[in-house]
């Protein structure tokens, strides 16, 4: 097999696996190990486990799940544990599908969410929202530094403490914490590759302290732990400084006290006094953790809120009432924080962010579109189940009195979570210490990084000083900023304290990640077109609604402090900040809003992101000035699923003064009436879009009436004047036979005959038909042309491929023709020369390639449409507007078929030979006929008129010929501007 077997696969990518994002490794890749810059041009070979599951799971099971959950569980209750633990899980799932809907809508560079909310929704949203993430990043980097402290001074080495008195823990928190974070500091700064070597050390920490946690539950139901603590009537006392849960033992025959006894009485005599409840209450022992089956979940259904310095009580064990004299209650296991549900909400929602590390990687996926919403939500459900399974578990298993222990100081200051993991408690030391350090520095690494992005943008001027670094890349600024702030949350010197501030900015994040996909999802853009199809504006809104809640509920001053800030930011982007267009939803919005709206989007050109149909409707009247063919403003609104505008002209012969009450009688059914032909154009010139009705046969343009004669120049003229002024131009053939809007279409196809590239027009248009209701179930395919030297396989695989990246669904088909059959497109056609040629071998580039220059080539070929254009009007008659190059007129003559010049074949009269002389439009005729004979509508590429007018006459019976025996048709003719695009 030349395959790589799947086992050896597997072991490969765990080997090369990195938790870092793509622009990371970019940078560490820029240089070797002698220094010397090196280009290195990789393709994305990660698929969904490795690249979004793996590091999602990593992010998001952390320092709470080993620190502070079952503190949470014995604090809140297994109910009010599991109401918090769904209520974040909840918030995090639908702002994971808001994020997939995103994600998936074209390609997402290295940025992730700071990314898709800025080119979501605009600048100045993307600007305050993405410094808020940054923040939230920086702050996540304190809090696993202190967890990291925490975990090293209360269980590892709880000597090395360098003060005891008073505020011994805060203080001691701050000095190491503060060297721990110079020397990840330093670690970052002189290679993110070492962080990437010891991923996978981080990456098993957490799963074998998982795996040894659900062990240990499975072995409670054989043999429980040999874990007991002791009480003192109902209160748990901390098991540091004594062994035996006795007053007093008995040595050699003689009564002796145990080293207890000190702790309640003046001395080590028997004879000592005593504080009174240490007399009136007896010492009981009793299982830390008494197995799954002991019933114990019956007492931690309920929660235990209590102010700072409560003692932990076990309300089923008897108790001597006795007025305290003294308030020492240093041998107790007490409440170091006053406690209720909101604050308890605060600190573990920490524990469920890290959902974006899929999006941060999609420049290192395979398949982006696919990998970040399967791995993102199956990382959350999978995260998920770990946790409501533990707090249900920690519950069933662990007693009360031990839960509530926030640092084990009853289990001879174990993790509470360590006594119940097998074979031992230091796995889940080792494991949580390991997983905080790496956690740490991948803060550390990520959020230098997301504000050198934010400053290269160039959208907050104060903030380009970041956007420099070393010369491979290294945000150096930025990372002394980053290890400013991040030290102001370590000199907070309290994990609960910071989980909350942590907390505030990534629900900020999330709550505008769910805002940029409702907003995009109501306005309904033809570019919003995601290929996870799994959303709604419902759930993105009540994703947004539970962020918010979640925000207040956390902490009310925390979110008020958030929203100000945010909101400074914002602010001072919209005054002072970079003009930026990216075609973003809060733009498209815009374009639907009111006056002032509208004078603020002609600031700068529109995107073609935000591209709609702004329609000109050429209607004519009769003679009782009603509407003549209505199926045409039907079409028109069937057209407008991309909410453009649309004004309805029609052409009275006569001046105002004559006709000045037909004028007012037709305004009342159009919405412009032009009072002379003449000027038609001058409205033309207003639109990007005109649409016209061609239902006239080849039989009345044989007629030499004075009818036919007027109408003859009339759109060989239209076509010249829209192509001038770079409009789009639509000219539909039996309108009256199109679909009403009270129809509905069960099957059938829509044909697209993509013969030169028009700025994704031609494709555009069906999917924006597809949404109105009247076309909703017909298919849409697409017929290339290919001439017989031309590989057709690889033409439609690239096609393929290319209208995936559009998110557009479409059959394929590559239709071959001689080359002559389609010579009169030979000018303008796409896929026939160079402008083809580049989109193929563009298609046919790496992945990343294509990201980068797909979108130049299109502005290259629009611009190089627009020159020729432009040149039209100029010295070059012979190449104005001609579907005939002077190539082709070098082949024709050389093949010598008629023996007659190229121009003369749209000057011929009817007496001369008609055979010949409309070779081209039989032949695309014949095969558009044998291929579209069953579709409900066919699509095809209107050729420019000649510039002699004398050729109009031909003109027309070249269209004539070319949709003859074709029931609905429409003729589509580019303005020379991109409309559709690949990219988010």
């Amino acid at each position: 097999m030349d395959s790589t077997p799947m086992v050896s696969s597997l072991l490969n990518k765990l080997a090369n696996y990195t938790n870092l994002t793509q622009g990371v490794r970019e940078h560490e890749e820029a240089e070797n190990e002698d220094g010397v810059r090196r280009v290195t041009v990789t393709v994305p070979q990660m698929g969904t486990f490795i690249g979004v599951y793996l590091p999602c799971m990593q992010n998001i099971l952390g320092v709470i799940l080993f620190l502070r959950l079952t503190w949470i569980v014995g604090t809140a209750g297994i109910l009010g544990s599991f109401a918090i633990v769904s209520m974040c899980c909840i918030c995090t799932l639908l702002t994971a599908i808001s994020m997939s809907a995103i994600a998936t809508n074209g390609v997402v560079p290295a940025g992730g969410s700071y990314y898709m909310i800025s080119r979501s929704l605009g600048p100045e949203f993307g600007g305050a929202v993405g410094l808020c993430f940054y923040l939230g990043t920086t702050f996540a980097g304190s809090l696993y530094i202190l967890g990291t402290i925490e975990i090293l001074l209360t269980y590892i080495i709880p000597t090395a403490t360098l003060f005891e008195e008073g505020a011994a823990m805060p203080n001691n928190m701050r000095v190491y914490g503060t060297c721990c974070l110079v020397l990840m500091a330093l670690v970052v700064f002189v290679g993110v590759k070492y962080v990437n070597k010891l991923a996978l050390v981080f990456l098993a920490c957490v799963i074998l302290s998982i795996m040894a946690t659900y062990a240990g539950v499975i072995k409670t139901l054989i043999e429980p732990p040999e874990f007991k603590i002791c009480l003192l009537g109902n209160r748990t006392l901390k098991n540091e400084k004594f062994e035996t849960c006795a007053k007093t033992k008995v040595v050699k025959n003689i009564t002796v006290t145990t080293d207890l006894w000190p702790l309640f009485c003046d001395s080590e005599y028997p004879n000592a006094t005593c504080k009174e409840y240490f007399i009136s209450n007896n010492l009981t022992e009793i299982q830390a953790i008494p197995g799954l089956l002991s019933g114990v979940i019956k007492d931690n259904l309920w929660g235990n809120y209590g102010p700072a310095g409560t003692l932990i009580e076990k309300e089923s064990q008897p108790s001597a009432p006795v007025k305290e004299t003294t308030t020492d209650i240093s041998p107790y296991v007490f409440n170091d924080i006053t406690t209720f549900f909101t604050l308890l909400v605060g600190i573990y929602f920490p524990s469920v962010t890290g959902i974006m590390a899929g999006s941060n990687r999609s420049g290192d996926l395979r398949d982006a579109q696919r990998s970040i919403p399967i791995g993102t939500i199956m990382a959350i459900l999978t995260t998920s189940f770990i946790y409501i399974s533990c707090v249900v578990l920690f519950g069933a298993c662990i007693e009360g009195v031990v839960l509530r222990d926030k640092f084990g100081y009853s289990v001879k200051k174990n993790p509470v979570i360590g006594i119940l993991a097998w074979p031992s408690p230091w796995v889940i030391v080792i494991g949580s210490f390991f997983s905080c350090c790496g956690a740490g520095l991948q803060s550390l690494t990520g959020a230098p990084r997301l504000l050198q992005a934010i400053a290269r943008d160039g959208i907050i001027p104060f903030l380009q000083v970041f956007g420099h670094g070393k010369s491979n890349g290294e945000p150096t600024w930025a990372l002394l900023l980053t290890v400013g702030i991040c030290e102001i949350g370590i000199l907070i010197a309290s994990l609960d304290a910071v989980a909350p501030i942590l907390s505030m900015f990534f629900l900020m994040c999330y709550l505008f990640v769910n805002l940029a996909c409702a907003v995009q999802t109501l306005l309904r853009t033809p570019n919003w077109r995601p290929r996870f199809k799994f959303y709604h504006w419902t759930l993105s809104f009540l994703g947004m609604s539970l962020c918010l809640s979640l925000m207040f509920i956390c902490s009310w001053y925390y979110a008020l402090v958030a929203m100000v800030i945010a909101g400074c930011i914002y602010k001072y982007i919209e005054y002072r900040g970079a003009e930026k267009e990216w075609g973003d939803g809060i733009r498209g919005l815009s374009l639907n809003a009111a006056r002032y709206a509208l004078i603020r989007l002609e600031e700068v050109q529109l995107h073609t992101k935000n591209w709609r149909p702004q329609l000109l409707v050429l209607c004519k009247l009769d003679s009782d000035l009603a509407v003549k063919h209505p199926r045409l403003l039907s079409f028109t609104t069937q057209l407008k699923a991309g909410k453009g505008l649309t004004i309805v002209c029609s052409v009275l012969v006569g001046t105002y003064m004559t006709r000045g009450n037909d004028a007012k009688t037709g305004e009342q059914v159009c919405s412009f009436v032009q009072s002379s032909m003449d000027n038609r154009m001058s409205v033309c010139n207003c639109t990007s879009l005109c649409l016209l009705v061609f239902n006239v046969t080849k039989k009345y343009f044989k007629k030499s009436s004075h009818h036919s004669c007027r109408f003859i120049p009339l759109l060989p003229e239209t076509v010249r004047e829209t192509t001038a002024a770079h409009q789009a131009l639509l000219v539909a053939k039996n309108i009256d036979r199109f679909p009403d809007n009270h129809e509905r279409l069960k099957n059938g196809f829509i044909d697209v005959w993509w013969i030169v590239h028009d700025g994704g027009l031609l494709m555009l248009l069906p999917f924006l038909l597809s949404q109105h209701k009247v076309w909703r179930k017909c298919k849409m395919r697409i017929f290339t042309v290919a001439q017989m030297d031309d590989n057709s396989i690889q033409m439609k695989k690239d096609l393929q491929m290319f209208l995936y990246h559009l998110r557009l669904d479409a059959e394929v088909e590559v239709v071959e023709m001689h080359d002559s059959d389609i010579s009169a497109f030979t000018y303008e056609k796409t896929l026939m020369m160079e402008q083809r040629s580049q989109m193929l071998k563009q298609m046919q580039l790496s992945r990343t390639e294509r990201e980068r220059e797909a979108q130049l080539i299109h502005d290259r070929n629009t611009a190089s449409h627009s020159a020729t254009n432009d040149k039209a009007a100029g010295a070059t008659p012979d190449r104005v507007h001609m579907t005939w190059t002077k190539d082709k007129l070098v082949s024709e003559r050389n093949r010598q078929r008629e023996g007659m010049a190229v121009k003369d074949m749209f000057n011929m009269k009817p007496s001369q030979s008609n055979v010949r002389r409309m070779h081209t439009a039989v032949k695309l005729n014949e095969a558009v006929a044998k291929k579209s004979h069953d579709s409900q509508l066919v699509l095809l590429n209107m050729p420019g008129p000649p510039k002699n007018k004398k050729g109009d006459e031909n003109y027309m019976e070249f269209l004539e010929v070319l949709m003859e025996g074709l029931d609905r048709v429409l003729l589509v003719r580019g303005g020379g501007r991109e409309v559709i695009t690949i990219y988010s």
